[in-house]
């Protein structure tokens, strides 16, 4: 009789990279999950021996081995702390997939994430929680209490994260291309994303002004609706690939690629290794990926040449995990900050821990990400500042849910909404 195996012939984890780990115990200060439970197999080391089982040893995969996985958040602190330079980030998304084609999953489970990629991919679908979530509000379906989807922690945690975002900057739309001020640096496509463009416009709006007064001309397209990340991150592999090669498409004229949404950047910069076996896309998709920039990286890869006036407030940043472990990008967004006058920059503590948010994580696993997100709430707030800076849209909500849970809400902006307000002396709000 021929042998089973949990893990099928197409993209399994590498075995080369697996051997890489040599189980040092560096990761487990700075990963989430063994931060919580303090149990070996929610590490990533123990991760990875899961998968050196399931390539080395007969079987199918195991309910434990696919729960040990789900609970990871894929923030890629571990990759930051590694010093054996163990590429987790690619065991991990290797996992996922085949999790996904070889696990038969709960039908409410498989139920649940459709329903959320059907959503949260489709801005227009989007854009039909907006009334749904204002009048969840006002007939007292949402707050800080028990509220009356307690029962249900899926529906809870997914209430519990909308925002209180206003009717019509939902529906409004960018200009497909904003001209460049003064001398013309380039064209920059622009990435509005799914989530971003229907609860955070403002973040759009402000990226594509700064652009602008930067000196490029903006392309925004509202037909590119979704980068992928979300499916790709969940192991829905063909799905995520289908959208990248839509924005390959879109974006081929253009010099850069700016992104202002830390987990979308982190996968389009990935699209080069996504792809790298389908000799119709591998080029063009190595090819996209160079020419993507996360705003801040673009900005700060040359002198400003608008002036910036004084922003008086004390801001605590919050680095985004799809940022600062899988991007590598730190100093750009506090570089930008720290050159608005009167702007005082403060670290909090813990920066490594993700905040629990982790794409659709807090939807999946709400009681890992409620614990998570308490703890980055009270982080931030022991800094005593005014407000808190992000570059990731999932943070911004997961942070101001448990924010709004202690009763002590702040303002939180993505850091290039701070630089449009020095650009046009707004000043804060």
């Amino acid at each position: 009789m021929a042998k089973t195996w949990a893990f099928d012939a197409h993209q399994p984890p590498d075995q080369q990279l697996v051997d890489v780990c040599v189980h040092c115990g560096f990761c487990l200060p700075t990963c989430p999950t063994y931060v919580l439970w303090n149990e070996e197999m929610d590490s990533p080391r123990g991760r990875i021996l899961l998968m050196n089982v399931a390539l080395e040893e007969p079987g199918q995969l195991s309910e434990a081995m696919v729960t040990h996985w789900d609970r990871c958040l894929g923030c890629m602190a571990c990759v930051t702390s590694c010093p054996s330079g163990v590429e987790y980030n690619k065991l991990i998304e290797a996992t996922r997939p085949q999790v996904e084609r070889n696990y038969k999953r709960p039908f409410g489970e498989r139920a649940f994430k459709r329903f959320l990629f059907a959503t949260f991919s489709h801005p227009g679908r989007l854009r039909a929680l907006v009334p749904v979530a204002v009048a969840a509000r006002r007939l007292g379906l949402t707050g800080n209490g028990e509220g009356r989807l307690k029962r249900f922690p899926r529906l809870h945690a997914l209430q519990g994260l909308l925002p209180d975002v206003r009717l019509k900057a939902a529906v409004t739309s960018l200009p497909k291309v904003i001209p460049s001020q003064g001398k013309r640096r380039g064209l920059v496509g622009m990435l509005l994303g799914c989530v971003q463009r229907v609860f955070f416009h403002d973040v759009n709006a402000a990226t594509a002004r700064v652009l602008a007064a930067e000196g490029f001309e903006v392309f925004a397209p509202r037909n590119v609706r979704c980068c992928g990340a979300l499916m790709l991150h969940s192991g829905y592999e063909s799905e995520a690939l289908n959208l990248a090669k839509k924005m390959i498409e879109a974006f081929k004229d253009c010099d850069y690629v700016a992104v202002n949404a830390a987990g979308c950047g982190s996968s389009m910069k990935d699209y080069g290794h996504l792809l790298s076996d389908d000799k119709e896309w591998a080029e063009r998709a190595e090819q996209f990926s160079e020419k993507v920039r996360d705003v801040s990286q673009l900005l700060t890869s040359s002198d400003p040449v608008a002036s910036r006036h004084p922003v008086s407030i004390r801001v605590a940043y919050h680095d985004a995990c799809h940022l600062a472990h899988a991007q590598k990008i730190r100093s750009e967004p506090r570089k930008l900050l720290a050159d608005i006058p009167e702007l005082e920059l403060i670290e909090p503590s813990e920066w490594e821990i993700c905040c629990g948010s982790a794409g659709i994580y807090n939807l999946l696993q709400p009681e890992a990400a409620r614990d998570l997100g308490r703890r980055k709430a009270q982080n931030l707030l022991e800094t005593d500042a005014d407000a808190i800076a992000t570059g990731n849209p999932g943070c911004t909500l997961q942070i101001a849910r448990y924010l709004r849970d202690r009763r002590q809400p702040l303002p939180i902006y993505h850091p290039i909404e701070l630089v449009d307000r020095s650009i046009r002396g707004a000043g804060p709000r």
